[in-house]
């Protein structure tokens, strides 16, 4: 009975037509929806790919940032005057600060500058004379620019604020230098900056510093004492500047110990 049923339903013809019918929808659903979703899948595979390879060519090094540095036009709207475009980061500094920073490299190089060891062999004074003495320096071994030197003087040729300094040192060999000379082992030791201002008619030279002390000598085989000053002045085209000490003839003879020089500072 119910193997009939089947039988009769399974050949009845309207009902296959029927039953194809409502099949034909979801086999058209189907069909318009298979190439959207290959569609996507390959946009996505594409895009993955493209993603993959764009790490890969960075962390290679094949690209690069953007190199803010390189020169670039700035154009101007001649409308309303306003710059568009990238600005070189150098563009943003002041361009007087540069001309300033040259200035003061090429004043900083040819700064007036002196610096002059003492001379040797020392002829100064007889022993156990007390006046002060000119010391003298030497020229060749030391260091003059836009500064020139001339028997014992420092000559100025830049008008201008100067630091003038000097040091000098004072030796006593015990087997060399007789007791009388010393007046019982005290020496009076004096240092003496001399500024020589030329006028139309006359040079007067000036004190601008003065040192000293009196050294009792200890009893030993050898004794030293050194004296330094310095100081800052104005000086002008022409002035002079000189050392005096007394008991020059106690003067160290080495260059390292004893020296004279001036350097501009500022007009």
């Amino acid at each position: 009975m119910a193997s009939n049923d089947y039988r009769g339903y399974a050949q009845d013809p309207s009902e296959m037509e029927h039953g194809q019918a409502r099949l034909h929808p979801i086999q058209s659903a189907r069909a318009t929806c298979r190439p959207l979703v290959l569609g996507t899948l390959v946009v996505m595979g594409v895009l993955q790919v493209a993603s993959s390879v764009a790490i890969l060519l960075h962390l290679t090094g094949y690209l690069h940032e953007v190199d803010f540095s390189s020169d670039y036009s700035v154009t101007e709207m001649p409308d309303e005057g306003v710059q568009v475009g990238p600005i070189r980061a150098d563009a943003l500094k002041d361009p007087r600060k540069k001309e300033r920073q040259r200035c003061s490299k090429h004043q900083r190089e040819a700064v007036p500058a002196a610096h002059l060891p003492i001379l040797v062999p020392i002829n100064y004074v007889k022993k156990g004379e007390i006046q002060a003495t000119m010391i003298l320096w030497k020229e060749a071994q030391g260091h003059l620019h836009k500064i020139r030197y001339h028997d014992g003087r420092i000559l100025i040729q830049e008008v201008g604020l100067y630091v003038v300094y000097v040091k000098t040192c004072f030796r006593y060999y015990e087997e060399l230098t007789k007791p009388e000379f010393l007046q019982d082992g005290n020496t009076q030791l004096i240092q003496y900056v001399y500024h020589e201002k030329h006028t139309q008619s006359t040079i007067k030279p000036m004190v601008i510093m003065k040192s000293g002390s009196t050294k009792r000598w200890k009893n030993g085989v050898y004794n030293m004492y050194c004296e330094q000053q310095s100081g800052i002045f104005t000086l002008k085209e022409g002035d002079g500047l000189f050392v005096n000490v007394s008991n020059s003839w106690l003067l160290d003879p080495d260059p390292e110990g004893s020296y004279f020089g001036a350097f501009k500072i500022s007009n």
